[in-house]
């Protein structure tokens, strides 16, 4: 009797944290009651804790998993934080299952996530910077280039990649765009646009036997800066082969070799490069430069497709210089969303 008085005076009285402390106990109660005097709590929800551990793993060694057999391992890198969407999924089932064992499995793949994708929760983003740049997958059958040139000026880049343009439709975009920028340069099916002067302008050979990538050095008030502009081959999904990834690969190798052989200490790489900087078959690009998403974005930024986005395979890439900020864009006509970055370039890397 003495100890129910005391419960029902805390609850009627004392001060504001007692009573909100006893209806937190009041709560956790009610939610731990089915559980309580329940042995099989630990027997329960085996497989759902197996799937916990499994889904962990997958994440902790993404990079062992093998490329042999339909490029499994950069089909998984490509989606890699979307394994997270499973997280929840497990602890409702831990939870409708009232299995402790569950439960306490779902932590494992927790802390993987948290540990390989946290940092990209946070706004890392700053206010300064000497440059914006900007690069936009156009689409080769965009029904309105000349108002997607338009939109993607407007965002006030200075300098800014186009990628696959259709040769017919190089005319459209360069008179879209020359009253926003004096200088520019097209190979292939990429263009450069600029604010400042544009010289050594020419083709990247990516072995593909046609032109999607260039290199030009623009002549920033910091002073030069190596930009290169590239275009990956696409990727597919088949229920035979898997990830189609073979042509990309061998193109990314030869990007890699052509900016680490660059001379120019300020290099930036703008493109559709057809996979994240999770995907280890671009390792030959992504070891020696840094994504502004990763080092100044706010979120994931993904970019494709516009409709949905599922991944960053639009890129902008620095080396030597210092990124501040990276954002996307609003969608204009094209299936890919444009994606830009405000970076510092006053200090060359030594």
């Amino acid at each position: 009797m003495a100890q129910q008085a005391y419960v029902t005076e805390t609850a009627n009285g004392g001060s504001a944290d007692e009573r909100q402390g006893f209806r937190l106990r009041r709560v956790a109660g009610r939610l731990l009651q089915p559980w309580r005097g329940d042995a099989r709590i630990w027997r329960r929800g085996i497989l759902l804790a197996a799937v916990a551990v499994a889904l962990a793993l997958v994440m902790l060694v993404h990079s062992r998993i093998p490329n042999t057999f339909g490029n499994l391992g950069s089909l998984t890198e490509t989606f890699l934080p979307w394994l997270g969407v499973l997280i929840p999924l497990l602890l409702v089932g831990a939870l409708l299952r009232r299995s402790a064992t569950a439960l306490i499995a779902v932590v494992l793949p927790s802390v993987v996530w948290l540990n390989l994708f946290g940092g990209l929760l946070t706004d890392k983003s700053g206010t300064g910077g000497d440059l914006m740049v900007a690069t936009h997958n156009v689409n080769a059958d965009n029904p309105d280039p000349s108002g997607t040139a338009r939109e993607v000026a407007a965002s006030g880049a200075d300098i800014l990649a186009l990628e696959e343009i259709k040769a017919s439709a190089v005319p459209t975009y360069e008179q879209a765009l020359s009253a926003t920028y004096k200088h520019h340069a097209v190979v292939g099916t990429v263009g450069l646009w600029s604010k400042y002067p544009l010289s050594d302008v020419a083709a990247v050979d990516i072995r593909l036997g046609w032109k999607r990538a260039m290199r030009a050095t623009v002549a920033t008030p910091q002073g030069p800066l190596a930009v290169y502009v590239a275009h990956l081959p696409s990727v597919r999904v088949k229920a035979a082969a898997g990830f189609t990834a073979r042509q990309r690969d061998k193109s990314a190798d030869a990007l890699g070799e052509a900016i680490a052989d660059e001379r120019v200490p300020r290099v930036i790489l703008l493109g559709d490069l057809n996979g994240t900087m999770n995907d280890r078959a671009l390792n030959a690009v992504t070891s020696q430069m840094r994504s502004t998403q990763g080092a100044a974005g706010n979120g994931f930024g993904f970019s494709w497709p516009a409709s949905f986005p599922m991944a960053r395979i639009d890129q902008i890439m620095v080396k030597g210089v210092e990124p501040e900020s990276s954002w996307t864009l609003p969608a204009t006509s094209s299936d890919h969303l444009p994606v830009a970055a405000r970076v510092k370039v006053t200090t060359p890397q030594s």
